[in-house]
């Protein structure tokens, strides 16, 4: 069994894990009103400390060994998904999934990032950190959306794209180069939705679109707060430091105008309750979906093309 228990949860789980032994004591003891007493304490100690989480403790959320991953959502929201494989060029990267699938009534191109729960799996699956050949799959996917005049959705959950030297030489940043053009000039609707973490070009090589949401306890950011404290303080003690400059969190991000849309997560976070963030997801993609539908695909490519020629633009 994963750890899978935060610092700032263990009070919570305590309570909880408290009201679970009076539970087994309740048929030969009236302990009914005391149950509903911590039960409501419990509740009030959740809001608490999830209404006040800090960027860091964002981040460890995001990070949550048993959040839902791409492959949870897709088979929780949709149906009929074929899953299709390989770039064309070199092979299968596992790091990257994707297929056509039916979201409610409407078919879609669904891509993102898939992690690996325990060490083979990781191991599998690269720690979800893409080669070249996982963008490329992912471009090819991408095209092949365009041609069936089919909607694409990408879901981002990845430390990075892989800095390997193998991945190097086979062009890593050449392949995101070429997705972040290519996915600018694609004339069907595109979401991206951040689920977990979004670090650097490895979440922006599959992250242009008409519309970009994020969960509630995410992170998307040029750098990891780590990364980002190794470079500033010559030292990874001071990741709290960094995420809170980094301003990385979903509330930050909608004020600076990177993306347009919070999604809430249940009290406590995704993993708390994956079949109800996975409804609450798909109604919101059905939802963004319905207008972008109506586009017209030059008017598609310009609403790209503007809203990330808008970011960072600002008057003294």
């Amino acid at each position: 069994m994963i750890n899978s228990i935060l610092d700032f949860e263990k009070p919570i789980v305590e309570l909880e894990e408290k009201i679970e032994e009076m539970r087994k004591l309740e048929d030969n003891l009236d302990i009914k009103n005391e149950i509903t007493t911590l039960e409501e304490k419990v509740h009030q100690l959740k809001r608490n400390v999830y209404e006040n989480l800090t960027r860091w403790q964002r981040v460890q959320l995001a990070r949550h060994p048993m959040r839902p991953y791409t492959l949870d959502y897709i088979y929780l929201m949709t149906t009929d998904f074929i899953e299709l494989h390989g770039d064309r060029h070199y092979k299968d990267d596992k790091a990257i999934v994707g297929g056509f699938a039916k979201l409610g009534d409407q078919k879609v191109m669904i891509i993102g990032h898939q992690k690996g729960r325990d060490t083979k799996s990781n191991l599998y699956r690269n720690f979800g950190m893409p080669n070249p050949e996982g963008y490329r799959k992912a471009g090819r996917l991408m095209k092949l959306a365009e041609k069936f005049n089919t909607p694409i959705i990408t879901l981002l959950d990845t430390p990075g794209a892989y800095p390997g030297i193998e991945a190097e030489e086979r062009g890593q940043a050449e392949a995101i180069a070429k997705n972040l053009f290519n996915m600018s000039l694609i004339k069907v609707p595109m979401i991206v939705v951040i689920i977990g973490e979004g670090a650097s070009g490895g979440a922006l090589g599959i992250g242009i679109g008409n519309r970009v949401l994020m969960l509630e306890n995410t992170w998307y950011s040029v750098i990891s707060p780590e990364s980002c404290s190794s470079i500033l303080w010559r030292s990874w003690e001071y990741k709290e430091q960094a995420a809170e400059a980094l301003k990385l969190t979903a509330k930050d991000l909608l004020e600076q105008k990177i993306i347009d849309r919070i999604i809430p997560e249940p009290l406590g976070g995704a993993h708390r309750n994956p079949e109800k963030m996975a409804s609450t997801l798909k109604s919101v993609l059905l939802e963004e979906l319905a207008p972008l539908m109506k586009m017209k695909p030059e008017k598609l490519v310009q609403n790209k093309i503007d809203k990330f020629g808008s970011m960072g633009v600002f008057i003294e």
